[in-house]
């Protein structure tokens, strides 16, 4: 190579590579950055663990107060004195009737809503989907007043299936966009493929679509059961019985006069409360992990 050429050969050339001081500096600030984002997680995981701890120490603490503090001393007679009929028992039976109904409407309603929309275009469809999202955003108590005249009109106040099925209605705007959502990602080849084979539309969404996006239903599903069994107004505005009131406000039994709270009882209750939900999640978990079974489904 000539002495001309020189020039030409440095500007063609790799670029400098980094020297050790400045590699340095780049692990010093990609450590502190993955340093302060462990403790931002930190921080927020010991918020959201503390009111559990208390929840689980509190139950077996016999002089249970609003500290989060080790049981003194420890009992067993918070879980007896709320494991009976009134307290637990009939309340847990209700809240399971409840939310399950609303949910299985739901799900229902929503897999029938969501199915023509993805399936089918029209001028209608933005326009709907923007009102469901709208919809989702609406606060429910801006709505309780009407809705609680309109059941005393129509007498379905008091009634355990008119509370269901308004629940279900609550429930019904976030369910048709997600299970949307989930129905998109099923291939209508597939559904082509049953129509050939002689399938009706409700056949082909209920043995072909479903099945396939079961992950999502099962999605939609608890996220709606989740929100029924903890939603605290919509029964305390609909229901008048003692004896139909959901776990979710019979809470108030722990609350009694000039301020004094059984908050070992509480804890106890809370604990028996967040048990189907838990069990639902267990039940359901692996239908969560699984995927979309399309694997294979379009070959051949």
């Amino acid at each position: 190579m000539t002495a001309t050429n020189l020039p030409f050969a440095k500007a063609a050339g790799t670029a400098p590579r980094p020297t050790a001081s400045r590699s340095a500096k780049l692990r010093t600030r990609r450590l502190r950055t993955r340093l302060a984002a462990d403790t931002a997680l930190l921080v927020v995981a010991v918020c959201f663990a503390l009111p559990l701890l208390w929840l689980l120490l509190s139950s077996f603490n016999g002089h249970a107060t609003m500290r989060t503090q080790l049981p003194h001393p420890f009992t067993l007679g918070n879980f007896a004195a709320i494991l009976n009929a009134g307290t637990t028992f009939t309340p847990m039976l209700n809240s399971l009737v409840l939310c399950g109904g609303a949910t299985a409407v739901t799900v229902v309603a929503a897999a029938l809503a969501a199915y023509p929309l993805s399936r089918y275009r029209s001028r209608l469809n933005r326009p709907f989907m923007l009102t469901i999202l709208f919809s989702t955003s609406l606060p429910i108590t801006a709505i309780m007043v009407p809705v609680y005249g309109l059941f005393v009109q129509v007498n379905l106040i008091d009634t355990m299936w008119g509370t269901m099925l308004f629940l279900a209605t609550t429930q019904l705007p976030i369910a048709i966009w997600l299970m949307k959502n989930f129905m998109d990602g099923v291939p209508i080849t597939l559904e082509e493929a049953a129509w050939t084979d002689g399938a009706s539309s409700m056949q082909a969404l209920r043995k072909v679509v479903l099945p396939l996006m079961g992950p999502g239903v099962m999605v939609v599903t608890i996220f709606t059961f989740i929100a029924c069994w903890g939603n605290f107004f919509v029964p305390f505005m609909l229901l008048i019985s003692p004896d139909q009131l959901p776990a979710s406000v019979s809470l108030y039994t722990f609350f009694g006069s000039y301020g004094t709270v059984a908050y070992g009882q509480l804890a106890a209750f809370s604990m028996l409360y967040t048990t189907p939900v838990i069990v639902l999640y267990v039940l359901i978990s692996r239908k969560l992990g699984g995927g979309f079974a399309l694997g294979g489904a379009l070959k051949g």
